[in-house]
């Protein structure tokens, strides 16, 4: 290649570099007239200096050479079931709003944006008339600018001193999300004070928030703990609040969305008494009910606007099945495997890529086998990053921030990522596993892409039921809706929290309305227990304690562990809920942060605290867990009525609510690369009980004798159903796998007989069960096809279960039960 050649590809490349500010030292170099004559070897020379051979080889990778390169890979090519390719969409504008701010338009121009594409113009126009606003599109389409371009208008224009309420659901998000707004601000000129209030803003600097800021940064937890119930201490905030903005409203779903939609009913009742009436935005990813859920969450009418207008570059979204390494059990190879070799093909090419994981454990293993592979192929292992709840805030924002600049070339991922914190221009997404919902797909999915560069996303199976139908069904993925948000602000147990903490905030009046049922018989039930106290047609808080702290707005607790490292000086390591402790930290497991092995050597339970020491194992643990169910209330039953007449009037169902007591009786030691099993250990840690929601199938003792007949092995057979029934939930209840759970159980206390539970995951429940007894029959029509449509002959992780979990005739079994269900 002629040097003048290579110099027309590099001068670009550095154009942009220079654009982003990469590297300061170079100024406005750009628009001298030196640029135009400026030599290859000064070019490397500046590159050298500014330490850019990372960035630059992330600059010039080309999705599309490692694609073909895909294509062209027999071991790639017959292992993939479907590849969908986007073809790029061009850009739509709309007019800017009438009477639109000047000089929030001429910044704007400064910072390259001359017009507004359709679904930002619609949204700013329909939030400065006054209405609600719900913004629905992909990932990196702009939606920021729908909410700060009216909020800034209306503080410029129309009352400076006004205020802003954000929300988003996680601080790193909050903290990503304020940057924007900030310089917007500062090129204005205008003394906007935008505060980030979280449990990291030191003590001295709050008082200057409550006090001066225009705009609020926050998280729903913050406002639950540390504004609502010092609304006295806000009253400036609260008298002049025009807007409220909720990012990520598809995120507000199951037992959050539940607890949010009673914090929103008390943000309102806080607005009503200080005069203020706010308008609410939102912006979602693409969901089917984002008006519904919306209305749902915040009490108020919602105007929709979806008219995507961004452009998009080429994306291809591929899906990967991995090969069948038992054909007669369906085992397939392992997904942790598959996804980090087609993640390290995108890597070496120098292609930044994500990799999401569905679990912590999942995300540490897959970063240290991305480091072994950089390593193995002379590459710097430190340019592969994990990323997961339980890394200190310092830690996390550090992969952020490199992530973003191209520092880090990989980052390895949970579902923590996938809101829209910005990490940059990622061409490449790898998801090790179905992430259990439509939904949730495209949302990480969206996080390659974010340019209008070409851009490549990889679902890479497991074994799992759920994974195994998506991947052989891509038509039914890419024709569908995705899923609608699920929420049950009545939950018993969260209201009556919630009107512990609005008692707390402002006494409630006889009457008064809070969301849609009625709350005085809670309010009479909270005044016996001597919580509230009732005087002069009011009821006031009575009580010592503080109720906002004994409440968590999401499934883990708020009581957490607090891992120590005693290899470094007893430094504090991480964090891990409640509820997780036991299979992550219990005494001798095999706990890794950022891929490094740690055994844990001592658990302090009541105190809270692990302890762990570094170590050089080639195993990590994996805890087994066993739930136990009582049955406390019936409140449907009725018999299934089917085509068998003899006997399927006799088989019941019912729902009710149930008390489950979980242990953690031993664990596994997994082999790293081979994940065979090298051994195994006793765990001896406190039950974990709680009450849910339940559906569950009872069989009838005549049923018992005639399958006796027919030698057929019951145990096995509920189990086996069990587990297809469990998988196929998702299809139908717009739900994460993991919100659900079942308990086959051949002789259950309650009634002597075989019977099969499906309970909600959180306590309460979030309407789940409830929603699979009106559905029952589609999910026994769709067990029998997923049993029926797998291959193996005894069972298999695809569909029932292996034979190991099951029996030989579990499979076979489960077929016969489903004979007098459906």
């Amino acid at each position: 290649m002629e040097k003048q050649d290579l110099l027309n590809i590099l001068i670009p490349i550095l154009a942009r570099f220079l654009q982003k500010k990469i590297f300061t030292t170079c100024g406005n170099f750009l628009d001298s007239p030196a640029w135009k004559t400026y030599t290859l070897l000064n070019i490397c020379s500046l590159v050298e200096q500014s330490n850019l051979f990372e960035s630059l080889w992330v600059e010039m990778a080309n999705v599309d050479t490692v694609l073909e390169s895909l294509r062209s890979d027999p071991h790639i090519r017959e292992n993939i079931t479907f590849w969908h390719t986007m073809p790029p969409q061009p850009a739509e504008y709309g007019p800017w709003p009438d009477g639109f701010s000047p000089e929030l338009r001429d910044v704007l121009k400064q910072r390259g944006i001359e017009r507004l594409y359709s679904h930002q113009a619609a949204a700013v126009d329909l939030v400065l008339r006054g209405e609600n606003v719900i913004v629905v599109t992909p990932t990196a389409s702009g939606k920021t600018m729908c909410y700060n371009l009216p909020v800034l208008h209306y503080l410029t224009q129309i009352n400076p001193e006004a205020r802003a309420l954000y929300l988003f659901p996680t601080k790193a998000l909050s903290q990503d999300q304020v940057l924007e707004a900030r310089d917007i601000a500062s090129q204005l000129g205008r003394d906007i004070k935008i505060h980030t209030f979280d449990g990291d803003t030191p003590q001295t600097a709050r008082r200057a928030i409550r006090n001066s800021g225009h705009i609020v940064v926050t998280n729903p937890d913050m406002l639950h703990t540390g504004i609502l119930p010092h609304h006295t201490l806000w009253i400036r905030l609260f008298e002049n609040l025009q807007f409220v903005v909720v990012d990520e409203v598809h995120h507000y779903r199951g037992v959050f969305g539940s607890h949010l939609a009673n914090l929103m009913r008390r943000l309102r009742r806080i607005c009503r008494f200080y005069g203020a009436n706010p308008r609410f935005i939102g912006c979602s990813a693409t969901i089917a009910n984002p008006k519904e859920l919306s209305e749902q969450l915040f009490g108020v009418p919602f105007r929709l606007v979806d008219n995507n207008g961004a452009p998009r570059g080429e994306k291809h979204f591929i899906f990967y099945n991995p090969p069948v390494i038992n054909q007669e059990l369906g085992i397939r190879k392992s997904v942790i495997n598959e996804a980090s070799r087609i993640a390290t093909r995108f890597l070496l090419q120098g292609i930044q890529t994500i990799v999401f994981g569905r679990s912590r454990l999942r995300v540490e293993i897959l970063t240290t086998y991305l480091k072994r592979a950089m390593e193995r192929h002379k590459k710097d292992p430190g340019l592969i990053r994990g990323y997961r709840g339980g890394y200190l805030p310092n830690e996390r924002r550090d992969i952020e921030e490199g992530t973003r600049s191209g520092r880090y070339l990989g980052v390895v991922s949970t579902n923590a990522l996938e809101l829209g914190i910005d990490i940059g221009r990622l061409k490449a997404a790898v998801l090790a596993g179905y992430p259990g919902t439509i939904a949730s797909t495209w949302q990480q999915g969206g996080r390659a892409g974010r340019t209008q560069e070409s851009s490549v996303v990889f679902l890479v199976a497991s074994s799992a039921p759920l994974d195994q139908f998506i991947i052989q069904h891509p038509r039914y993925f890419f024709s569908t809706t995705p899923e609608s948000g699920l929420v049950n602000p009545d939950n018993l147990a969260i209201l009556a929290s919630h009107l512990k903490c609005g008692a707390f905030e402002l006494p409630f009046n006889e009457g008064e309305p809070f969301g849609r049922v009625e709350v005085e018989g809670i309010l009479r039930y909270l005044e016996e227990e001597r919580v509230l106290r009732h005087s002069g047609e009011k009821w006031f808080w009575s009580s010592a304690a503080y109720p906002a702290e004994e409440i968590s707005l999401r499934s883990a607790s708020s009581e957490n562990f607090v891992i120590i490292n005693t290899s470094d000086g007893n430094r504090v390591l991480g964090e891990v809920d409640l509820h997780s402790a036991p299979m992550l930290i219990h005494e001798q497991a095999i706990y890794l942060h950022q891929s490094q092995p740690y055994v844990i050597d001592k658990l302090d339970w009541n105190g809270r605290t692990a302890y762990a020491r570094e170590v050089d194992v080639d195993y990590y643990t994996d805890a087994v867990e066993e739930s136990d169910i009582k049955v406390l209330t019936t409140d449907l039953c009725e018999p299934i009525q089917t085509e068998r007449k003899d006997l399927s009037a006799r088989i019941h169902r019912y729902f009710g609510e149930v008390a489950v007591s979980t242990i953690v009786p031993k664990y596994k030691k997994i082999r790293f690369e081979t994940h065979e099993n090298v051994g195994f250990g006793n765990i001896h840690l406190p039950q974990l009980d709680k009450q849910t929601e339940s559906y569950w199938v009872e069989f009838p003792a005549e049923l018992m004798e005639e399958l006796a007949r027919q030698q057929v092995d019951l145990g096995g057979g509920l189990r086996a159903l069990a587990t297809a029934l469990g998988n196929v939930v998702p299809v139908f209840v717009l739900c994460d796998p993991r919100d659900i759970s079942t308990a086959p159980m051949v002789r259950a206390p309650f009634s002597g007989l075989p019977t099969i539970y499906l309970y909600d995951v959180y306590p309460g429940g979030i309407g789940i069960a409830r929603r699979i007894y009106d559905i029952d029959q589609q999910l026994f029509k769709a067990a029998d096809d997923l049993l029926r449509g797998c291959q193996c002959k005894q069972g298999c992780p695809s569909c029932a279960g292996p034979p190991l979990e099951i029996g030989d005739r579990g499979k076979k079994s489960a077929l016969e039960l489903l004979e007098w269900l459906k």
